[in-house]
């Protein structure tokens, strides 16, 4: 039975015959002793057809198209052209060797030719690779390798580009600066309440909150100077006149030290870099509630963005995410604690990352594991929609957040939950009728444009019309002023020969 191999090279196609199966026997061992030698390996593969690319972006796309395991057309007519043609009925009397095992069995799909893709056939494609430019002999040396490079950077770069899947980076990135950034906030606030307190150490307790406490600080500045003016400006950022006329009666009978300008210049310009940093971290919250809308919005409906960030940036990405069954979802951020119960057979823990929702502490105690194990299932549905659906709905999310409701309310009241089935059933049907309406719509605004054009059109044609008789009308009355004019002209030469 004869044998072809099919290598892709950067350069183009090569289709090889091989020669001596008999004697070899698809012996791997004798393969790899021949393929260092090419006097020997000469023997047993030769070359047939080469088919190079047209350009580096029609390269780009062909290999593209054989790691999906996809034959391309051009690849189809290389095939059908330069091997023998399949009889229908009858079985072939070769086969072709291929690297890649889908991509074999998409052209078996295709043309019918039997593909086999083994360590026998890897061995001798491995040497093709290594005698490429013995094989191809207009090739000038150091082509190859810069048709290499060049396919790797842009193979990687398309990779890199179009790869959808790696949008969620920037929520991995925003999760873990607001991670930080609440660390940061926090320990910095602290230092300004700790370094003011030396000038005004009674406006702690009256202002408990860190952002609070550095806006009224960077009010404030002296207390010594504080008075009835500052009531007003004080009421509205602490939204209490009582609040505001206490502090400016205890910065009257202040214990506190006081401070030089240049140290209270100093903590003035602190309290506006951590005023500045909060605002930043509001912002930042935005932005990554709009990109969970966008990447997850069924997960972010479901169990809330930060959540879900945490969710997907422990993972590594949403794809990932989507692969988790449920049971490890539950328990995602206490590793530690599993591997400890594990070694010392404790009792493992019952939640991880997710017992931040809301859900988990609205449940009692004895059913915490319960809903933890119920909104992880609910989870890992929510975040394989989101990753595999075509179009960005939040209608899923909504739902199943509706069913874990009614499964704390089973576990509380006793009330019989609905069946998943039928909630994905509604939320389908609900779905279809959404798109039903839109094209019903857009069908009746298209009507409406074609009536308004057509309303157009046969108002135009009248104007043209009223044109070509005003027009009309005008040629004929100069018409009959000129008839007017020729017969008095000739009335008058008939005068004048009378005369």
């Amino acid at each position: 039975m004869a044998m072809f191999l099919l290598s892709e090279s950067s350069s183009g196609y090569l289709l090889l015959e091989v020669h001596g199966l008999d004697e070899i026997g698809q012996n791997t061992e004798a393969v790899r002793s021949s393929v260092s030698d090419l006097s020997r390996f000469g023997r047993v593969v030769q070359l047939i057809a080469f088919h190079p690319y047209q350009s580096a972006l029609d390269a780009l796309n062909q290999i593209n198209a054989v790691s999906e395991g996809y034959m391309s057309d051009e690849l189809r007519s290389f095939l059908e052209l330069n091997l023998p043609k399949v009889k229908e009925g009858k079985k072939p009397k070769f086969s072709l060797g291929v690297s890649e095992p889908k991509i074999g069995s998409c052209i078996f799909e295709a043309t019918k030719i039997p593909c086999q893709s083994n360590e026998f056939v890897h061995e001798l494609l491995r040497g093709v690779r290594q005698h490429f430019d013995r094989f191809i002999k207009d090739l000038k040396p150091g082509d190859l390798e810069k048709a290499q490079l060049g396919l790797a950077h842009s193979y990687s770069r398309a990779k890199v580009k179009f790869n959808v899947n790696r949008v969620d980076n920037m929520v991995i990135q925003a999760i873990f600066l607001l991670d930080t950034l609440d660390k940061d906030i926090n320990s910095f606030a602290m230092r300004v309440r700790e370094w003011y307190s030396w000038h005004f150490p009674e406006l702690v307790k009256i202002v408990n909150d860190n952002y609070l406490y550095a806006r009224v600080s960077k009010i404030i500045v002296d207390k010594s100077k504080l008075s009835e003016e500052h009531v007003p400006m004080l009421t509205e950022i602490l939204g209490d006149e009582d609040k505001a006329r206490e502090v400016v009666e205890a910065g009257k009978a202040s214990m506190g030290q006081d401070l030089s300008p240049v140290d209270l210049i100093n903590v003035q310009s602190f309290a506006q870099r951590v005023m500045d940093l909060a605002d930043y971290r509001k912002k930042l919250y935005d932005y990554l509630v709009t990109k969970m809308s966008d990447i997850a919005p069924n997960l972010a409906s479901l169990i809330g963005e930060m959540v879900g960030a945490r969710l997907i940036s422990h993972a590594g990405s949403l794809t990932n995410l989507a692969k988790c069954p449920s049971s490890t979802l539950q328990i995602l951020g206490a590793e530690k604690a599993l591997f400890r119960a594990l070694k010392t057979r404790g009792n493992t823990p019952k939640y991880g990352l997710i017992f931040h929702s809301s859900f988990i502490s609205r449940a009692s105690a004895k059913n915490k594991g319960r809903i933890a194990r119920f909104l992880a299932n609910k989870c890992s549905i929510a975040s394989r929609i989101d990753c595999f659906s075509d179009s960005s709905t939040t209608a899923f999310g909504e739902k199943l957040r509706e069913q874990v409701e009614e499964r704390l309310d089973f576990y509380d009241k006793g009330v019989a939950p609905r069946k998943n089935v039928d909630v994905m059933k509604e939320v389908m049907e609900n779905l279809e009728k959404k798109d039903e309406g839109e094209k019903t719509v857009e069908a009746s605004e298209k009507k409406k444009k074609r009536k308004t054009e057509e309303k157009e059109e046969e108002k135009e044609e009248e104007k043209s019309k009223k044109k070509k008789k005003k027009s009309k009308v005008v040629e004929g009355e100069e018409l009959t002023t000129e008839n007017g004019h020729s017969k008095k002209k000739k009335k008058k030469t008939k005068s004048q020969d009378d005369e």
